[in-house]
């Protein structure tokens, strides 16, 4: 049974890459999470071909490109709008979420302080993401 198991994090935030390798690493020991600190950073490396992602978690408020800067481009890329991109921000701002469906983000995650929470969080989207490849997968499956 084919799941997303490739996921590239970008967050210029230490701290917060590091509770989500932590997380994953205890969630999803199977998943590979690739962690990047900027948009510019991810782009050349999906451009390149260099990493594959199933999902691309990207946070919103970081320095050169912001998170809805990367997503325009995505989403503007014949190659890569079809990745699915979760914003990851601690903003819970009523502008922020439309500003990222309005980009045609796939969700919007607000991410939880607490590590337990978080925690959680992270199981739910890898359920989330991994049920919904497979259904994905299985509907194309006999074409």
């Amino acid at each position: 049974m084919p799941a997303p198991y490739r996921y590239l994090l970008v967050d210029d935030n230490p701290t917060d890459t590091l509770l989500a390798q932590e997380a994953f690493g205890e969630v999803c020991p199977a998943c590979n999470l690739t962690c990047v600190q900027s948009g510019h950073e991810a782009l050349e490396l999906l451009k390149a071909g260099a990493v594959k992602p199933d999902v691309i978690l990207l946070d919103i408020n970081m320095p050169g490109m912001s998170g809805f800067e990367m997503l325009e481009r995505l989403k503007k890329d014949s190659e890569l709008r079809t990745i699915p991109v979760v914003m990851l921000s601690t903003s819970n701002a009523q502008s922020d979420i439309s500003q990222a469906y309005s980009l045609h983000a796939s969700s919007y995650l607000v991410k939880s302080a607490a590590f337990d929470t978080f925690l959680e969080q992270v199981e739910a989207f890898l359920r989330y993401w991994q049920a919904n490849r497979v259904l994905a997968d299985e509907s194309t499956a006999g074409r």
